[in-house]
């Protein structure tokens, strides 16, 4: 076996105790956004002056909320973060997923109520049928199983349950990129729907998914789990795309959050 010399992320050389062929200066960089936000989609602020309204909400949420009570991204979609999930996904990497998905430790402690989360379950956003089949995996489940065993690991007590088999995508979507977010709900519209509605009844749930964009796709997803009678449902993303906060610097495999290669939240 050959072992890799140099971060897949930065190029530098790795030290002997590198994880995962991403150097220790990689891992430090990423951060989890502590700056103000949305308190309803987790949206981030570039000014604080944002909190000083009544409702600390974003203008998207206070004209139309989401169907999600809450969510919450580790950080945001630029730099290293966004690098090593690119190469996640274009690598099919589960191992770098489930240390990823350990990340989604920070957000979880910050989402409402979150001190009544013990009993709630981790469900991963699911792919279409057809998707899943030509990608061969679920990036979402594999951050969905980093949580869990951060969680467990800092609570030294089982973690909640994650659940890949209630919520299914019932027809693929053509992909977001271009659309209004009107569009995009509009969308997404019937496209998921709850298969086993009493693993969740009365249950909290929190989706989990990769990247968050406008949070189309979580809202639909909360929308057809409280009609199958969820009592709460929360989102967590490994990362957030906004314009506020653009990554211009290039890779070599990127496409689009909403291209062909996923389905964007």
């Amino acid at each position: 076996m050959t072992f890799p010399t140099e971060c897949s992320l930065c190029a530098t050389e790795l030290s002997s105790d590198a994880k995962l062929g991403i150097c220790r200066a990689c891992w430090a960089s990423f951060e989890p956004w502590t700056g103000p936000l949305c308190t309803r989609c987790g949206l981030p602020f570039p000014s604080p002056r944002a909190l000083d309204s009544c409702r600390a909400e974003c203008g998207a949420c206070r004209n139309d909320a989401p169907a999600f009570d809450g969510a919450r991204s580790f950080g945001l979609y630029t730099g290293t973060l966004r690098q090593a999930i690119l190469r996640m996904k274009f690598g099919a990497d589960e191992r770098l997923a489930a240390r990823l998905g350990e990340l989604l430790a920070a957000p979880w402690h910050s989402l409402p109520a979150a001190d009544e989360f013990d009993s709630s379950i981790i469900v991963p956003v699911p792919l279409h049928r057809s998707r899943r089949r030509e990608r061969g995996f679920n990036q979402a489940e594999w951050l969905a199983a980093g949580l869990a065993r951060a969680l467990a690991r800092q609570n030294g007590r089982a973690a909640p349950q994650v659940v890949s088999t209630c919520l299914r995508r019932k027809r693929a979507t053509p992909p977001q990129t271009g659309l209004s977010v009107a569009a995009r709900r509009e969308n997404l519209r019937g496209a998921f729907e709850v298969i086993k509605p009493e693993v969740l009844r009365a249950r909290r749930v929190v989706l989990v998914d990769d990247v968050m964009t406008t949070g189309a796709t979580l809202s639909a997803c909360a929308r057809a789990l409280k009609h199958a009678g969820a009592m709460q449902v929360v989102c967590l993303t490994l990362a957030r795309a906004t314009p506020q906060f653009p990554d211009l610097a290039p890779f070599e495999t990127d496409d689009p959050v909403d291209g062909p290669y996923r389905d964007s939240t």
